[in-house]
């Protein structure tokens, strides 16, 4: 099954990547790691995931409090955000 991140997920994956590696060096990547776990089980099984609010579904990404929202199209997974989950939930995609 394809992949595809939105400009908003790729921003916000980027965004915190570096704030994680400069509170410790590692630390990004770590995320980095945990972020990718959690996007291999979404391809393996895609509807694992129960959706969350309109169409989007979310994983949480484990050690990290992120999470991600995504849809299952077509043509593939598309990412739609990384959201970390102590922002305001209005700012849900």
């Amino acid at each position: 099954m394809k992949l595809r991140y939105t400009g908003r997920a790729t921003t916000e994956l980027d965004t915190a990547f570096i704030w994680y590696e400069n509170q410790r060096k590692g630390l990004g990547f770590d995320f980095l790691n945990c972020v990718e776990a959690i996007i291999e089980t979404i391809l393996q099984m895609p509807k694992l995931y129960a959706e969350h609010h309109r169409s989007f579904r979310r994983a949480l990404v484990r050690r990290f409090p992120f999470s991600i929202f995504y849809t299952i199209e077509t043509s593939g997974i598309v990412v739609h955000a990384i959201f970390d989950n102590r922002q305001d939930p209005v700012r849900l995609p």
